[in-house]
């Protein structure tokens, strides 16, 4: 056997061990393990290996390095794992360390965000946006910038990956970016030092309306507690309500979903609880509480909304301290627990459900339900109402288990015509704001008025996009506040960009309405937790008696 294909086999031996052992410390736990079941695993790994062995003897064709990772790591350990759940996941080594880097919120580079993209018939790098406040941004790299080469090297026909990897390196180290920009005369040299680049889960934080603050958290990282805190400590002492906007959030770390739900709960607040067949159940509640400042808040959700912003929102609705809003979540209740294996790759392996604070598991059922229906059509497999547990918040209110968080109130995501639709898959705004750019600049007060409706159709007949003044017009707020937000993003950066999409936002706004209902939720909440005091003030005064 060659030596990689005995490698691969001894590593293929400590995965499915570290399964076998896990699985024997969970019978432990609840009960012996018996001689039959861990000769039965005995015997499945060897049928196992020695399956290996004959394909990668025999098979037609060699097995190579590539192949070879890919039969074990897309192949084998996801097909087993996929059996068990959806979520239970192996990670490979770059994965690995993707994930150990989102759940950082950090790495070191330069701090950009690039898609490939073709560019005259080459697929090209492009950068997307810098993230405010790193070298790049600092040095004058801009949206729509083509990266050419890096450290002399051409970047023609490589990956996003492969230019990330890159551009990554030791802090204090330099890297030399070679780009190509619209309206230069001549290519643009950066020479750029390495430093920590901070990711946030917040990126953006405004006081939307006169005292209405609104919080987009897009996952829940090692930082995203003490951001929430901090992004409220910005609105300072006179906020009025709040919009917690968890769309497309896919969930995160378990204790920073509890350290934001910390920020507006009561203290000792139960906040979620995990039941697992390994472990005994634990619970989370509020250590710290909301030191009795309280406002209205709307949580703005949708299908893309999962696992930890799920934990929030049902927290935040069971104890009815607010108004959830939009379409009913994704609906993951099941937690993982990360197990870091040998080869610096991971087991993400199911341990436990989770139950928010009334009791619902949110959980949605995939019992017969291909990966792609399960991730993909969310809507086609949702459970009726009816056909849910129902449970009751504190003061009483219905709401169901089972299949994600069900909204108080139903706000759908609006739907894509075929000229948005083509718009977005050609990035016409992307580019036309590189175009519109390329030699002038915008003041904060700039609008899209006729005269730059009509350089952006110019530039769409350029580029071979062909649309009708009729399906503009149907959607000319949508057209033009993409225009401005791509403009505002090249010319001041991310944020400025995402507060002109904010603003426009018919989700966003419609949960604005919704803000006279979140102050009489308030309200009750009020008067239900006063009345729970009373009661136990009571209680514990009632003399006893023999």
């Amino acid at each position: 056997m060659p030596s990689r294909t005995r490698r691969t086999v001894f590593s293929l031996a400590v995965f499915f061990t570290a399964c076998g052992i896990a699985g024997m410390v969970v019978s432990q736990r609840v009960g012996a393990q018996s001689s039959s079941d861990e000769s039965q695993f005995r015997d499945s790994l060897k049928s196992f290996t020695s399956v290996y062995d004959v394909v990668a003897q025999n098979y037609a064709e060699p097995l190579d390095g590539d192949k070879q990772d890919r039969a074990i790591y897309d192949g084998a350990i996801p097909g087993m794992l996929r059996v068990l759940d959806p979520h239970s996941n192996f990670y490979d080594p770059k994965a690995y360390a993707r994930m150990k880097e989102d759940q950082h919120g950090k790495y070191y580079g330069v701090g950009m965000t690039i898609q490939p993209q073709s560019v005259s018939g080459v697929q090209r790098i492009v950068v997307l946006y810098p993230y405010e406040g790193t070298p790049s941004f600092k040095a004058g790299v801009r949206p729509g910038d083509v990266i050419v080469s890096v450290d002399g090297k051409a970047t023609d026909n490589m990956n996003s990956e492969q230019v990330a990897n890159m551009l990554k390196g030791p802090k204090g180290t330099h890297v030399h970016l070679t780009v190509s920009r619209e309206g230069a005369n001549a290519a643009l040299t950066f020479d750029l030092v390495r430093d920590e680049i901070p990711h946030p889960s917040i990126d953006l934080k405004e006081e939307i309306r006169p005292g209405i603050g609104y919080i987009h958290i897009t996952q829940f990282q090692e930082s995203t507690g003490r951001e929430v805190g901090d992004a409220l400590d910005s609105f300072g002492p006179g906020i009025k309500g709040l919009v917690l906007d968890l769309r497309g959030n896919p969930g995160g770390l378990l204790n920073e979903a509890v350290a934001t739900c910390d920020k507006f709960l009561n203290k000792g607040q139960l906040i979620v609880s995990q039941r697992g067949r390994a472990f005994p159940e634990q619970s989370y509640h509020a250590m710290h509480g909301n030191g009795g400042k309280t406002y209205p808040i709307v949580i703005l959700v949708n299908h893309g909304t999962a696992s930890a912003a799920e934990i929030v929102s049902g927290a935040m609705q069971d104890h009815d301290r607010a108004i959830v809003v939009g379409e009913t979540t994704f609906g993951k209740g099941l937690v993982q627990t990360v197990y870091p294996l040998s080869d610096n790759t991971g087991l993400a392996l199911t341990t436990y459900h989770y139950f928010t604070p009334s009791g619902r598991l949110i959980q949605r059922n995939y019992s017969g339900v291909s990966l792609y229906d399960y991730y993909y059509n969310h809507d086609q497999i949702q459970q009726d109402s009816k056909d849910r547990e129902v449970k009751l918040t504190d003061s009483g209110r219905t709401v169901y288990g089972g299949g994600g968080i069900t909204p108080d109130y139903k706000v759908d995501t609006p739907k894509s015509t075929h000229i948005q639709e083509v718009l977005l898959a050609h990035y016409a705004f992307f580019n036309f704001a590189g175009h519109y750019l390329a030699n002038r600049t915008v003041t904060k007060d700039f609008q899209v008025d006729d005269g730059v409706m009509a350089d952006f159709k110019q530039f769409l007949g350029s580029q071979q996009i062909t649309y009708s003044d009729q399906e503009l017009n149907a959607v000319m707020d949508w057209v033009k506040a993409n225009i401005k937000a791509e403009i505002f993003t090249t010319q001041f950066g991310q944020a400025e960009g995402l507060k002109v999409r904010a603003a426009w936002d018919p989700m966003i706004n419609q949960a604005l309405g919704y803000m006279p209902q979140a102050t009489t939720l308030e309200q009750t909440a009020m008067k239900t937790d006063s009345q729970k005091t009373t009661t136990a003030r009571n209680t514990a005064t009632v003399p006893a008696t023999e």
